[in-house]
C-alpha cells in the first residue's frame, strides 16, 4: 500500500468515526429537547455526584497531563499559564461540583414563552424558547471547561460535541466517561448527547457538517477562532483574547484602585477576564503608583510601564505590543494617560471587547465610561474577575462572547437557546384579512403559557 492510500485510509476512518458520533447527536437533539426538567436536573446532580466520588481516578489522569506539560514547559513549548490551567486541585474540583449543582438549580430554560399575543380572537401566537439542538465546541487547555460545556448543554437540552487540546487529553477521557456513565443511568437522558472528539482532523471534518451542527463555539486564539469562521457555513460564536483595562480616574479611592487592580491580576492570572493593562489618570499617577507597583511586587508581578509610568516608579519599558498582548501570568502593562478621553481611546485602540473597569467616585464619570465602550461587560469598582457566568448567577458559562450577535459576555443557558413560534388558532384563514375588506388583527399582547391545544384567552 503506498503512502498516499495509507493517508486516505486513515481519513476515511476519522471521516466516519466523526460522521458516527455527530449522527448519534443529531439523533439524540431531538430527545433532548422533550425531557422534562426534573430529569435533567437528576441527570446533572448524579454528574456531580460522580465528579465528588472519582476524584483518585480523575486527579491521576490529571498528574499525567500535567506532568507531560511541565516537560514541555522545560522545553520553551509551553507557559506556566497553560500549566496552571491544566491542573485540577481538590479545590477546583470542588468548584466543579458545586457548578455542576447550580447548573441543575437554575430556572429551566426551555419551554418558556417569551411573549403570547393574541392576533384576533381564538388566534393566538407564543413565541418559545427552545434548544438549539447539536452545538460544537472547541476548547483549551482547562480540563474543568468540558465539565461547564457538556452541564450547560445538557440542561439547556442540547446535544454537543466536546473537542478539548491534546495537553489534556487524559483529564478529559475520565471526565467525559464519568459524565456519560451518569448519565446514562437515566432513562430518560438519550444515549449520544454528549460526544468527545480527540482527532485534530475531526475539527476540519465538523466544520463541514453545515446540515448537522447548529453552532460552533470556539475557545482559544484569535487566530484559532478566525479560521474557525473563515472556513465553515455553520454559524460561529467566538471566545478570543481577554485584553482586559482597568482605568484608575481622577476621582478614585485609591486604597480601593490597589485592591481591585491587584485583584484583577493576581487572584487567578491565567484566565481571560484578568487584567492585562492598568490605565492611570495622570492626576494621581505619583500617587497611585508607587503603591500599585509596591502591591504588585510584592506577589512577583511584572510590571511594563510607558515613558511616563517609569518617570514615577522604577518598572520595565512596556512597547508597543504589549498593549494589545493577553499575558495570561504575572504581568501587567501599566500606563499614564491625561483624560477620561485618552483612556477609553487607548481601550477602544487596543482592547478587545472583553470587559473594562473604572474606579472613580463620580458617578458621571463612571457613567460615560460605561457608555461609550463598546465590550461585552463593562464595570464600576469591580474587579474584572467578575466576568464569569457562575458569578454572574448563570450557573456556568461555555465562554465569554465578546461578538454581538445571538449572546454577548458570560454564554450561560440563555446563549444555548433559540426560540420558535406555535400558533394556535380555529380554522382561521389568511383570506379572511385579505381583500378589499379585510378583518383587522388586533395584535395584543397579554400574560399567558402555550398549552398544547388550548387557547388562553
Amino acid at each position: 500500500m503506498s503512502d498516499t492510500d495509507a493517508t486516505g485510509d486513515a481519513a476515511g476512518a476519522t471521516d466516519q468515526a466523526i460522521d458516527a458520533k455527530v449522527d448519534a447527536a443529531e439523533s439524540a437533539a431531538l430527545d433532548l429537547a422533550n425531557v422534562d426538567d426534573a430529569d435533567r436536573q437528576a441527570a446533572l446532580h448524579a454528574i456531580a455526584d460522580a465528579i465528588d466520588d472519582n476524584r483518585e481516578a480523575i486527579q491521576s489522569a490529571n498528574a499525567e497531563d500535567v506532568e507531560a506539560a511541565e516537560e514541555l514547559l522545560e522545553a520553551g513549548e509551553y507557559t506556566q499559564a497553560l500549566v496552571d490551567r491544566l491542573k485540577l486541585s481538590d479545590a477546583k474540583l470542588d468548584s466543579i461540583v458545586e457548578m455542576v449543582r447550580s447548573v441543575a438549580g437554575q430556572d429551566d430554560p426551555l419551554g418558556e414563552t417569551i411573549v403570547a399575543r393574541e392576533l384576533d380572537a381564538d388566534l393566538e401566537l407564543y413565541k418559545l424558547a427552545v434548544p438549539i439542538g447539536v452545538v460544537g465546541t472547541v476548547f483549551e487547555s482547562r480540563p474543568d471547561a468540558l465539565v461547564q460545556i457538556a452541564a450547560l448543554a445538557l440542561k439547556s437540552g442540547n446535544s454537543v460535541m466536546l473537542k478539548g487540546g491534546s495537553e489534556a487529553s487524559e483529564s478529559n477521557r475520565v471526565l467525559f466517561e464519568l459524565i456519560r456513565e451518569a448519565t446514562a443511568d437515566h432513562d430518560a437522558i438519550p444515549d449520544g448527547w454528549a460526544q468527545l472528539v480527540e482527532a485534530r482532523a475531526d475539527v476540519t471534518a465538523m466544520l463541514e457538517m453545515d446540515e448537522s451542527i447548529d453552532l460552533l463555539m470556539p475557545r482559544g486564539s484569535s487566530s484559532f477562532v478566525e479560521y474557525v469562521q473563515d472556513n465553515t457555513s455553520i454559524p460561529v460564536l467566538g471566545h478570543t483574547e481577554g485584553i482586559c483595562h482597568i482605568f484608575v480616574d481622577r476621582e478614585a479611592d485609591l486604597d480601593m484602585a490597589t485592591e481591585v487592580a491587584f485583584d484583577a491580576k493576581v487572584q487567578y492570572p491565567a484566565v481571560c477576564n484578568a487584567v492585562e493593562t492598568l490605565l492611570v489618570h495622570e492626576s494621581v499617577a505619583e500617587e497611585y503608583l508607587p503603591q500599585i507597583v509596591k502591591r504588585y511586587a510584592a506577589a512577583d508581578v511584572e510590571v511594563r510601564g510607558d515613558e511616563r509610568t517609569r518617570e514615577i516608579v522604577d518598572v520595565a519599558a512596556a512597547s508597543e505590543a504589549d498593549w494589545s498582548t493577553e499575558y495570561g501570568d504575572l504581568i501587567v502593562s501599566v500606563k499614564v494617560v491625561d483624560s477620561l478621553d485618552a483612556a477609553l481611546d487607548h481601550i477602544t485602540e487596543y482592547g478587545s471587547k472583553h470587559t473594562e473597569s473604572i474606579i472613580t467616585a463620580d458617578a458621571d464619570r463612571a457613567g460615560r465610561f460605561m457608555r461609550s465602550l463598546d465590550s461585552a461587560s463593562v464595570f464600576h469598582n469591580a474587579s474584572t474577575r467578575f466576568s464569569d457566568g457562575y458569578r454572574f448567577g448563570l450557573g456556568a458559562e461555555v465562554g465569554i462572547s465578546t461578538g454581538k450577535i445571538h449572546a454577548r459576555g458570560p454564554v450561560g443557558l440563555e446563549g444555548l437557546t433559540t426560540y420558535k413560534y406555535h400558533l394556535e388558532g380555529d380554522g382561521h384563514l389568511v383570506a379572511t384579512y385579505a381583500g378589499d375588506d379585510p378583518r383587522p388583527f388586533t395584535h395584543e399582547e397579554f400574560d399567558g403559557e402555550w398549552v398544547p391545544g388550548e387557547l388562553s384567552r
